[in-house]
């Protein structure tokens, strides 16, 4: 009998996030009442951070394999094939919880996490990722949470020394009460020198490694399984607290330990720190595992067993050692200053037990803590789809030009420079695109090999239809990937959604999964790992359904690849695609129009694909050097955006007749590429097309310093990029602000 020992109590099992049924399944399958650990043990493995029960069942649907996949979901993250003998791990993450209590330590953390969950494979990191969305600007709250969350991704990876080469930051009053902070990293390893989380042998030892324990983070898994409601502050002892040189000392000596042929197997202590990694290693090994807490090193006196099991502390790993490499692994740690400690061993009994001040204050059976956490077929509901609206049943309340100065501006669409200047994107020498394109581009080492990544989701089409906004996601991903040359090869998603329980969520769960397959199987792009995070609900009022789609392609050569920006006077800009003006959940139609109205812009993956392909390879070849992929805000903003960045103007042709001025300019039809060369080029093209069926599309000429618009008087460059640059620096400095949706 544990001394001081808690009665458990209903109370006691609903404050640990059980609901009654699943508390008797757990007495059902020990067969006793249990302690206090145990009753923390299984709820943090039980819970949806964790188990995923309500999602799994749905997720199993996913495309995972490809002949390049080495490592689909499972393991700490995905791992696929470059060729030459190397692989590129990577995953991504939410930590939308702990951001919103604790800004800065919740995205630090975040950044942490998901970088040891790279590292753990095998992987140096050599690049992190984020897609971050915020309330809108005119919530009290926004501004702090952007400038803690910016601060705080920045301060872990530029101290780590990891380059932060892209992302994404979006604004709706969806999210004012229940921000994402999605993280994303990917590290380079040998195909042959990859490291997992099964557990081998008997009697092996099982060691701690890394930072100390604290009382951080306890009940974090949990608390990011339930909904926020008006007691949320108080939730700020769960945000953990990170430290980036730790953990970039952790890195080292974990690589230099695997380099030693010591490592068996190895887990990052993430979520419900201790428990899940002990479980998770021992059950897919089909070992049982022995816990001696009495040996874990603590920063606080007097800690408990519970507390121990419990704790989120960072920067913490644990593996199973080859017995005679034990001291040759410690002289490693200690060398690094981090601590290691032998704090149990595998054994033949498939039991979890954990000792602690001499006595068993958990045994439980390994096996069944993973395969009998609670799996629901939830019940959902299709959502009732919002009709198609013509382009005749938007008419157009400003110019063309005012409008496009509207959106050029917004929150949405205006330059994210303030964010991105703030993360380091060129530490480690190898980031060949800088944030601000349509992907990033890192080096593999000297070259010339690379790999392109981005992150990408548009959730207002996805609130609209879920199945359409799924499969946009993914065209998305695969179209920027594209549109720099890359060859797109896998995704990692982060699937950020309501209230389970509700039909209607569960139902843009199940649709956006359903979309999100299919564009995966039809582009050759499956998901080799990814994470859930549900219950993103402020008192009943839900996020927008937000499935971020995380994409990484290679090109075979870095020096070979197109930019956004127009490049010199006199080239031919033409549009890859058809348009038909498709302006229901456009940007145009929220931020000019003041409306969230009407269907998405249907995807068509065939011919994304024979789009996406035609431009792939004309980059390939050497032959187009100016691409950007058309989105939010149409073509356009696409043509601003490549002005801009290029500081180069261009002069539109007469719009086709038949299609509204303002439909052609800033409707949101997808499978479509702004591209610009010289004139015999662009001849050239324009007839490999026709053969190959592609749509290509004239569009004007590239000069002087204005953008001109058919029947708009000419907009100077340096009026579009005071509009584009000036409004987040002004709103992050107090003095101002404009309304997003």
């Amino acid at each position: 009998m544990i001394a001081n020992a808690p009665k458990i109590t209903p109370e006691l099992v609903a404050e640990h996030g059980l609901k009654p049924d699943e508390y008797e399944r757990f007495l059902a399958l020990i067969g006793r009442e249990p302690t206090i650990t145990e009753l923390g043990i299984v709820s943090a493995m039980w819970n949806e951070h964790c188990s995923y029960k309500s999602s799994r069942l749905h997720l199993r649907n996913l495309p995972t394999k490809a002949p390049w996949v080495i490592q689909g979901p499972g393991e700490n993250a995905g791992i696929i094939d470059i060729g030459d003998g190397d692989a590129i791990a990577f995953k991504m993450e939410s930590h939308n919880h702990p951001s919103f209590i604790e800004p800065y330590q919740g995205a630090t953390t975040g950044v942490g996490g998901i970088l040891r969950d790279v590292f753990t494979m095998g992987a140096r990191p050599i690049a992190a990722l984020n897609a971050l969305r915020f309330g809108s600007p005119d919530h009290p709250r926004t501004r702090h949470l952007v400038s803690g969350v910016v601060a705080g991704i920045g301060g872990y990876g530029n101290s780590f020394g990891v380059p932060t080469v892209g992302g994404a930051v979006g604004f709706h009053t969806r999210y004012d009460g229940n921000i994402l902070v999605n993280a994303m990293a990917v590290g380079l390893v040998r195909s042959d020198r990859i490291f997992y989380a099964t557990a081998t042998g008997v009697g092996n030892p099982i060691v701690y490694l890394g930072s100390k324990t604290g009382r951080d983070g306890i009940h974090g898994a949990t608390m990011a399984s339930a909904e926020f409601d008006q007691n949320s502050e108080e939730k700020r002892p769960t945000v953990q607290v990170g430290d980036p040189f730790a953990e970039k000392l952790l890195l080292e000596a974990c690589l230099e330990l695997m380099d030693s042929g010591a490592v068996i197997a190895i887990q990052d202590m993430g979520a419900a720190g201790l428990t899940c990694s002990a479980v998770e290693m021992g059950a897919k090994g089909d070992l049982g595992v022995e816990l001696d807490l009495d040996a874990v090193p603590c920063r606080e006196e007097g800690m408990s067993a519970y507390e121990m099991m419990l704790s989120e502390s960072q920067e913490r790993m644990l593996m199973v050692l080859k017995p005679e490499k034990r001291d040759e692994a410690e002289a490693i740690f200690r060398k690094w200053g981090l601590d290691f400690a032998v704090v149990g061993r595998t054994t033949d009994t498939l039991r979890f037990v954990v000792k602690h001040g001499g006595e068993v204050v958990a045994d439980l059976p390994i096996k069944e803590l993973g395969d009998e956490a609670p799996l629901y077929d939830r019940p959902y509901i299709s959502n009732t789809f919002e009709p198609v609206l013509t382009a005749a049943e938007v008419a157009a309340p400003m110019s063309n030009g005012a409008a496009l100065l509207e959106l050029i501006g917004s929150p949405d669409l205006g330059s994210k420079r303030w964010v991105w200047e703030q993360y380091d994107h060129l530490i480690l020498g190898n980031t060949v695109q800088t944030p601000g394109g349509d992907a990033a581009i890192v080096r593999i080492e000297d070259g010339p090999k690379g790999i392109t990544l981005t992150t990408d989701v548009t959730p207002r089409y996805c609130e609209a239809d879920p199945v359409e906004g799924g499969r946009q996601a993914v065209a998305e991903a695969w179209r920027n990937i594209t549109a720099v040359g890359g060859r797109p090869l896998a995704i990692t998603d982060n699937l950020n959604f309501g209230n389970p329980e509700k039909p209607e969520i569960m139902g843009q769960f199940v649709g956006c999964l359903r979309g999100i397959g299919e564009a995966c199987r039809a582009l050759d792009f499956p998901v080799v790992s990814g994470n859930v995070s549900l219950y993103n609900e402020t008192q009943g009022r839900s996020i927008l359904p937000t499935p971020t789609i995380g994409g990484v392609g290679v090109l075979d050569d870095v020096a070979v690849h197109a930019t956004v920006g127009f490049r010199r006077s006199g080239d031919v800009i033409a549009l890859v695609g058809d348009t038909a003006g498709w302006l229901g959940q456009s940007c145009y139609l929220r931020d000019v129009c003041g409306r969230e109205a009407g269907a998405p812009p249907p995807v068509d993956l065939a011919v994304e694909r024979r789009n996406g392909d035609f431009v792939r390879g004309l980059i390939q070849a050497g032959r187009l050097a100016t691409v950007h992929d058309c989105s939010d805000g149409g073509l356009a903003v696409a043509l601003a955006e490549m002005a801009l960045a290029g500081a180069v103007g261009a002069t539109l042709d007469p719009l086709p007749e038949g299609l509204a001025a303002h439909a052609f300019l800033f409707g949101e039809d997808q499978a479509r590429y702004v591209i610009a060369a010289a004139p015999e080029t662009m001849e050239a093209i324009m007839a490999e097309a026709a053969h190959a069926q592609v749509p290509v599309r004239r569009l004007g000429v590239t000069g002087g310093d204005v953008l001109a618009l058919p029947g708009e008087a000419p907009l100077a460059l340096a009026e579009l990029r005071e509009r584009h640059e000036s409004w987040l620096p002004t709103y992050m400095a107090g003095q101002g602000h404009l309304t997003a949706a």
